[in-house]
């Protein structure tokens, strides 16, 4: 069993804790960040902490092209590496109790409180320090707004208990920041301009030049505050090249005095606002929005209700997946709630820089289903126009490999690859396919079919172009066939035929001839009939390695050539593998990072048989370490199917809180944002098997025997519906929109209100 690290205590809407883990002080700050979509950061504390630590904050869209290091030059090699650049440090306040610095590394702090309110949105925390014969309890607050993007809301109480105290507050806006990740230990930020008006003080910074004809990013931070306790308040001497403003405070306070200092933040930067017009759109804005932190943290808890009312997933019986659940829903949507077509899912969102912060095709395989239900449709479409915008630079991606068509990235800010690793680049090319599957995931989901006939087919015809023209025949087994790739297994490189790369590539070559045949009248494309037919050979005639005798899909070639033995024969001790095993021996080696046949079953479940699901998974899944956060929710999904609850709870619970536990050892690097849809997909497409075939809506719940009960809402289509289960029944309720024929069990329904029927005690394995 794996042994879990857990920092926070169980609670079904809060992350919180009695302990300041000095240890874990990173980890404590993945779990505690915050965003609304706009910025973010890491639970880093508003007081200076000097121990180990990630001050972290950023800003969506603002990123920098770092220089490309790599060992050995590659024709076809990206430029540079896109990276999340750490900005503004706006919650800084230096804390001084009679001239004594706060630092909670340095002195001890006592009845020491953590606590991430995921029902509003709201960090707060609180101690108490002695300081000589000086006794000062302190309070704070903070919540990014999802009412008004661009602000920010501390609030800092203190409260002397015993003594008397001299408590200075120096609040700042400290643009000196790093990257973690910087090649040479770059500031990517130069100074534009320090100021105050009669209102705010400011800080304008600029990323510095790159040599790559990338836009330079401008960001304006702006503060003001509030505070009714007497003071004194001065602002620091303007310099033309500081990165830093400070502001101070200075209470005198006798014993059991108290003061209350809010500090209202505001960011702006040139994706929105040019870089002259900043201060003075920030004047507009302060002026309508006025410092009260009541009101806006009201407003802030009620914008979050309104989510939550249909975003929540209900689950009786079991504290730990309740708290799971919401944690990964809380956090995907502070990231990304799809207002801006401009921007995607970074796969640690606003809290790392590890994976350069960029997008990644997580989105479009993991992310897309459950904004589909989740979202008004608008949102999946706004992920779908973020890839058509970007098809030129894909077009381009596809011609630094000499290929036709278009090749979208691995990771990428632009639309331009600027992933760095050989076997990614140049390799994980599958990532093309999951871009057309949510074009026809949207469209089978919505029934909308405006999008796939104009810009839908664009991209589908550029994608299906590359794949004809990566694919090479083989005159020996006359068949088409897919050479020098790496999976989604990426513990195997430049191996050849990889089933699951071949087989999305011909999806691709059918969905988009298919499509455009239907709908060639109305599409803004054309496609030759030659090219057409050339489609459809090689959809005829591509190879699909499979062994006859174990019944199952090879994952590539000499895959079967390899020591196959199961994890569970693997000493604890070598676990996570790219923790502890060379690059060498884990290529050598069995073992899958993550679903590779079983992501292709999971996409195209419709062909395959049961027998052949519980086949590929019986032979697969025992050789999978799931040291990719995408793995365990394809897992659960699969292993539901199949009547397999054990297994299925074992990996929702491992999808679930994957962070919250730290299972993979690595969340002290920032959270994994785009497979937190995995315990939700867990629980709708595995535990209540809903399944949108053919257009068709469909469930078969089952109920885990460790819960008493499960809940959540869907939008299907222009109706919101409430599925419900407990250990009697299940029921489905069209809660708004108009009467809907779906499938429960084996039973075709016409709902128009409510419906129930006894809970099956087993998966169906007829549905």
């Amino acid at each position: 069993m794996k042994q879990v690290q857990r920092l926070f205590d169980v609670d079904p809407w809060k992350v919180a804790t009695h302990t300041l883990d000095k240890e874990n002080r990173r980890l404590q700050e993945s779990l505690t960040s915050l965003g609304n979509g706009y910025m973010g950061m890491r639970g880093n504390f508003e007081e200076a902490y000097t121990g180990d630590h990630h001050q972290g904050s950023y800003l969506a869209g603002v990123w920098y092209p770092d220089k490309t290091r790599v060992g050995w030059w590659k024709n076809g090699y990206p430029d540079y590496f896109g990276k999340v650049i750490n900005s503004v440090d706006y919650i800084a306040m230096d804390i001084f109790v009679n001239g004594t610095a706060i630092d909670l590394y340095t002195i001890e702090a006592k009845d020491f409180y953590l606590e991430l309110d995921m029902k509003t949105g709201i960090l707060s925390r609180q101690f108490t320090v002695t300081i000589d014969q000086t006794t000062v309890r302190f309070s704070f607050e903070r919540f990014l707004s999802i009412v008004d993007k661009e602000m920010a809301m501390i609030r800092l109480t203190a409260s002397v208990l015993e003594g008397t105290a001299e408590i200075k507050v120096v609040s700042k806006l400290d643009g000196d920041v790093q990257n973690e990740d910087s090649n040479y230990d770059e500031h990517f930020w130069e100074p534009k301009g320090v100021g105050n008006t009669d209102d705010f003080s400011y800080l304008t910074t600029k990323t510095i030049p790159n040599n790559f004809e990338i836009e330079q990013f401008s960001v304006t931070a702006a503060m003001k505050h509030a505070s009714e306790q007497a003071h004194t308040h001065t602002i620091s001497d303007e310099t033309a090249d500081s990165l830093k403003i400070e502001e101070t405070f200075i209470y005198t306070l006798a014993e059991n005095d108290s003061f209350t200092l809010d500090k209202q933040v505001l960011v702006l930067t040139s994706r929105d606002v040019p870089e002259a017009q900043q201060v003075g759109e920030l004047t507009t804005r302060f002026a309508n929005l006025a410092l009260d932190y009541v009101a806006h943290s009201a407003a802030q808890i009620d914008a979050w209700a309104a989510r939550w009312e249909l975003a929540d997933v209900i689950i009786e019986g079991d504290p730990e997946a309740q708290q799971g659940i919401r944690f990964n829903l809380f956090q995907l949507f502070a990231t990304y709630y799809g207002e801006d077509e401009r921007l995607n899912i970074g796969p640690k969102g606003f809290t790392g820089e590890k994976y350069g912060g960029a997008t990644y095709w997580d989105t479009e395989a993991y992310a897309v289903p459950l904004y589909l239900a989740l979202a008004d449709p608008s949102v999946t479409k706004n992920l779908l126009t973020y890839r058509h915008n970007q098809l030129p630079q894909a077009q381009h991606n596809a011609r630094q490999q000499g290929l036709k068509g278009a090749l979208y990235p691995m990771v990428t800010f632009t639309g331009v690859e600027c992933h760095n690793e050989w076997e990614i680049t140049f390799e994980e090319i599958h990532r093309n396919g999951a871009i057309a599957y949510a074009v026809y995931n949207y469209t089978n989901y919505t029934g909308d079919t405006t999008y796939l006939k104009g810009k839908g087919l664009e991209v589908l015809t550029e994608i299906a172009r590359f794949w004809a023209d990566r694919v090479h025949y083989s005159k020996r087994a006359q068949k088409y066939m897919i050479h020098g790739v790496t999976g989604p297994n990426e513990y195997e490189n430049n191996i050849n035929n990889n089933w699951y790369t071949n087989t999305i590539a011909a999806w691709v070559l059918r969905y988009t001839r298919e499509a455009y045949l239907q709908y060639k009248d109305e599409a803004s494309v054309t496609i030759p009939a030659d090219e057409l037919a050339k489609w459809q050979e090689i959809v005829e005639n591509m190879y699909y390695p499979k062994d006859e005798e174990l019944g199952v899909f090879v994952q590539h070639d000499t895959f079967l050539d390899k020591d196959l033995f199961p994890v569970s024969e693997l000493s604890p001790a070598d676990l996570p593998l790219n923790q502890h095993w060379s690059w060498d021996k884990i290529l050598r080696s069995c073992f899958i990072k993550q679903a590779d046949v079983l992501q292709g079953i999971y996409f195209f479940g419709n062909q395959y048989t049961l027998e052949e699901k519980r086949k590929n998974f019986e032979f697969y899944e025992p050789m999978t370490v799931h040291e990719s956060s995408l793995s365990p929710s394809i897992h659960a999904i699969l292993a539901a199917e199949l009547g397999l609850e054990d297994k299925a709870m074992e990996m929702y619970q491992r999808t679930a809180r994957l962070d919250l536990d730290n299972y993979n050892n690595d969340t002290e690097d920032g959270l994994h944002i785009t497979s937190m849809t995995g315990s939700w997909l867990a629980i709708v497409q595995g535990f209540a098997q809903m399944k949108t075939d053919h257009e068709a809506l469909s469930f078969a719940p089952f109920l885990p025997t460790t819960w008493s009960g499960y809940a959540f809402h869907i939008n299907y289509r222009g109706r919101l519906l409430l599925i419900s289960v407990d250990t009697a029944a299940v029921s489905l309720e069209l809660v708004s929109g108009e009467a809907l024929d779906v499938t429960l069990y084996d039973q075709l329904i016409s709902l128009t209100d409510k419906t129930t029927l006894p809970l099956r005690k087993q998966v169906d394995a007829n549905v």
